[in-house]
């Protein structure tokens, strides 16, 4: 990232403190102008936390295009945001396939099949029996000899961990995308501590619907009981005394967070104080404006009890330096190569008009240039798709000059003349 020092680095201890389970129940507003960088620095966050911690991201106005309540759709986004550790011991078999035979049980070669299986580790090596199912499951996973494989025995899943070390001579055979790893040590049947992370809405989702985990696919969730969530959360408060489990609070990023209304913000008061609440990062490019269900004003749109309970922190304006090196590493992104000359263009089309503007020049002259068969993108490329596309400012300049010709304009212009109003009857007639 380039720039926002300060943003950065407060954005780097709520990381510290979200890491250490200390944050938990907490709201985070980012508020600054719009092209700041707000929502890059609340995804390198979610980057930073890794894939165990939860990180969900909405957007404010996604809460009332759902069909469902918006206090509904804001405590699902909760839920999904706050992680489950769950913890079981299982009977697993871990080694080193050293042959597969499989047969058929009759001379044409139809019907279920049958075959042994060789496994070893560094200290021991058996032969397994194989029937119609675990066949099925080996060669939907494409299991071979020389592969390190881990079968679950209470499920029959089978999972291949990688090619051994001892096959590494085959690599130009198998290809770089393939995974070594060691020979299994001991013995090949063991208990091993399997952790599940799963959400809570998940969880929610799979005891509230007849058709379970299906439910998640099909995306229908639908409203969730309160009964069912109470019911949960006692047994996952068992769970954690006996040791079986352990929450993750997770990270929920609310985008355009004026968008809220007061219901919203009121429901949002209560959530936070819950005791299985996640971090909530929310971002706003508004100043001083109207809560939205209400009358009154209030900064960034926000009541000013919910305020009271934010960190906020604030981006600030890129400078002119900061603005050329995010449109040097945007060129390299999208590989284009533009001349020196055309980036100090581009740079000033950025300061005077805005960074978003002149990123999307990027492409558009890159279009021009190769039109033109031009080895790089020049000034006169740059020029060529400034005058071509306009924007905002422009835009505004030329609906005040031609106002009159557009319908609806709310500008009071000087009102129809004699012309005009002939045009009208004969429009009428």
């Amino acid at each position: 990232m380039v720039g926002q020092l300060k943003a950065r680095r407060a954005a780097g201890i709520i990381l510290k403190v979200i890491k250490q389970g200390k944050i938990a129940g907490r709201a985070v507003l980012m508020a600054g102008a719009p092209g700041t960088g707000k929502t890059a620095i609340a995804m390198g966050m979610a980057q930073e936390l890794g894939q165990d911690v939860p990180f969900t991201t909405i957007s404010a106005s996604e809460i009332f295009s759902l069909e469902m309540s918006k206090t509904e759709a804001l405590m699902q986004a909760f839920r999904r945001s706050i992680g489950i550790r769950i913890k079981e011991e299982t009977e697993i078999i871990e080694g080193e396939v050293v042959e597969i035979q499989i047969d058929r049980s009759s001379a044409t070669g139809v019907g279920p099949k049958s075959g042994k299986m060789t496994l070893k580790t560094t200290d021991m090596e058996t032969i397994y029996d194989l029937g119609q199912k675990m066949i099925d499951a080996l060669g939907r996973e494409k299991v071979m000899a020389g592969d390190i494989i881990h079968i679950d025995k209470a499920t029959g899943r089978v999972t291949k961990l990688g090619r051994s070390y001892t096959r590494a001579r085959d690599f130009d055979a198998t290809g770089g995308s393939v995974k070594f790893v060691r020979c299994p040590e001991g013995e090949l049947q063991q208990r091993k501590e399997i952790v599940h992370t799963v959400s809570l809405h998940e969880i929610d989702v799979i005891n509230s619907r007849q058709q379970g985990f299906l439910a998640l696919f099909s995306g229908d969730t639908g409203e969730i009981k309160p009964e069912v969530r109470e019911q949960i959360n006692q047994k996952i408060a068992e769970w954690r005394e006996e040791g079986k489990a352990e929450i993750v609070p997770g990270v929920l990023f609310i985008d355009e967070i004026h968008m809220l209304d007061i219901e919203c913000f009121s429901f949002l008061n209560r959530a936070l104080e819950d005791t299985l609440a996640p971090v909530v990062i929310m971002a706003s490019n508004r100043a001083i404006t109207r809560i939205r269900g209400t009358n009154y004003r209030s900064p960034h749109g926000i009541p000013l009890d919910f305020l009271d309970r934010l960190l906020i922190i604030s981006t600030q304006a890129y400078s002119e330096a900061e603005i050329k090196e995010i449109l040097q590493i945007r060129c390299q992104e999208e590989e284009v190569d533009m001349e020196d000359e055309a980036v100090d263009v581009l740079t000033k089309v950025a300061t005077e008009t805005s960074l978003r503007y002149a990123i999307h020049l990027i492409s558009t002259a890159h279009l021009v240039a190769n039109k033109r068969k031009a080895p790089k993108v020049q000034v006169q490329d740059i020029k060529r798709v400034y005058s071509l596309f306009i924007d905002q400012k422009r835009s505004i300049q030329y609906l005040k000059n031609y106002q009159d010709k557009y319908l609806f304009n709310e500008v009071q212009s000087s009102g129809p003349g004699p012309e005009d109003d002939k045009m009208e009857t004969e429009i009428v007639a």
